[in-house]
């Protein structure tokens, strides 16, 4: 397939845990942005120019290629499969279009069918798109909805307005409609008040945690853990951080002055794992039951392959992580762009 060279199982070191735990599942992306597992074990990635890529049984296939903006941070990212998929053949992307000059971001329904993936419907259009903050992870909570962050696209102010869907979490039915019990009614919004959101997953008991970057140049840092309630406020760009204002809802978790530049995450277990683009590293964070404060964190991977774009958990276990070196930010191998198995 274009983009996966070859699917590999050459082992790699790691500074933080031992070598023969790190693995190449496939090499040669260009900038893979999304996994996810097929019930079956398929394992499916988006790569930002357009294509979306099929690793089974050892070997790889492009099943589509999308007309997409790959401009700055947008192109094909985000990336879920119908919770019945292995019987409806049904995944959902998000990507960013060019509409007559303007950058939008745009949500789709694919149909797989015999290794070819084609376009079905359009759900939701006209997401406020840029080079920068285009949010775009989408994930099936175990509700059975399908959730898609948001980011400001460039345009902080548009985070506070519920006229805007920018710098939200969204939450939709598999056909794109808007949820009867959704917060705001007729509306798709979940949540407000979001910087850019490139995390979302579920613990155990079913609560929404969201990873969020935090703010660049001065103040720096300050990416946020946030557990996701309904209808609330999260408070960009009023504040940032742990502001303890009590309009928003502070982060579980703050990283204060260090910066991880969060992407996708995941949990496994009890612990929840964070790829880091600009903190090169795979975080383990343990959460308190209660969710009212944050134990250890620990760095995995730290520096050895450079920027990490998302995690999910695989049914043998495992992590599987992308390294995101050649998005114009890294300094690529010759093998990148990677997808990594981590045992933990």
């Amino acid at each position: 397939m274009t983009g996966i060279v070859a699917v590999l199982v050459v082992l790699l070191g790691a500074s933080t845990i031992a070598a023969q735990q790190v693995s190449v599942v496939a090499g040669g992306l260009e900038v893979p942005w999304a996994l996810a597992f097929a019930s079956d074990g398929r394992l499916f990635v988006t790569e930002r120019p357009g294509r979306i890529g099929m690793v089974e049984g050892g070997r790889s296939t492009t099943v589509a290629t999308l007309g997409v903006a790959a401009r700055g941070e947008g192109g094909l990212m985000g990336l879920a499969l119908d919770p019945r998929f292995t019987e409806t053949g049904r995944l959902y992307v998000c990507y960013t279009a060019d509409k007559g000059g303007r950058l939008v971001n745009r949500v789709v329904a694919l149909l797989l069918r015999e290794r070819r993936a084609v376009e079905e419907r359009v759900l939701l259009d006209d997401l406020p798109g840029a080079a920068i903050h285009d949010g775009c992870r989408l994930k099936f909570g175990p509700d059975g909805k399908l959730y898609v962050t948001t980011g400001d696209a460039a345009t902080p102010r548009l985070a506070q307005r519920l006229d805007s869907l920018a710098g939200k979490i969204l939450r939709l039915n598999g056909d794109g409609s808007v949820p009867a019990d959704n917060p705001f009614p007729g509306s798709p919004i979940y949540s407000l008040g979001h910087r850019n959101p490139q995390g979302i997953a579920w613990d155990r008991a079913g609560r929404l945690i969201a990873a969020e970057h935090g703010p660049s140049g001065l103040p720096f840092g300050h990416d946020e853990i946030n557990r996701v309630l309904p209808g609330r406020n999260y408070g960009w760009p009023e504040v940032y951080g742990r502001s303890g204002d009590g309009r928003f809802i502070d982060p579980i978790l703050d990283s204060g002055s260090d910066t991880w530049a969060p992407s996708g995450i995941a949990f496994l277990g009890d612990h929840l794992y964070v790829a880091g683009l600009r903190g090169q590293r795979l975080l383990r964070i343990v959460l308190a039951p209660d969710l009212d404060r944050m134990l250890p964190v620990t760095a995995l991977l730290a520096g050895t392959h450079g920027r990490l774009r998302d995690v999910v958990a695989g049914p043998d276990g495992a992590l599987y992580v992308t390294t995101s070196n050649r998005d114009g930010r890294g300094s690529p191998a010759p093998d990148d762009d990677r997808i990594l198995r981590v045992v933990p």
